[in-house]
């Protein structure tokens, strides 16, 4: 059950990671969604935030 959570929760990052128009809105938007989902998933919240953070960097539009 735990491996479900997770894949959609990454699911979910990701796709928020794509909102934005410039980098900077699209780190953001990761960098919020990879807090929330590092959070939930692992206790982790400043490792999902420099992971989703990074995710929305890097997508391109």
């Amino acid at each position: 059950m735990l491996g479900k959570n997770v894949l959609l929760l990454l699911a979910g990052a990701l796709g928020l990671a794509a909102c934005g128009d410039t980098y900077f809105e699209r780190g953001a938007t990761g960098a919020a969604a990879g807090a929330v989902a590092g959070e939930v998933v692992a206790d982790e919240p400043l490792a999902g935030a420099a992971i989703g953070g990074a995710g929305g960097v890097l997508t391109a539009n």
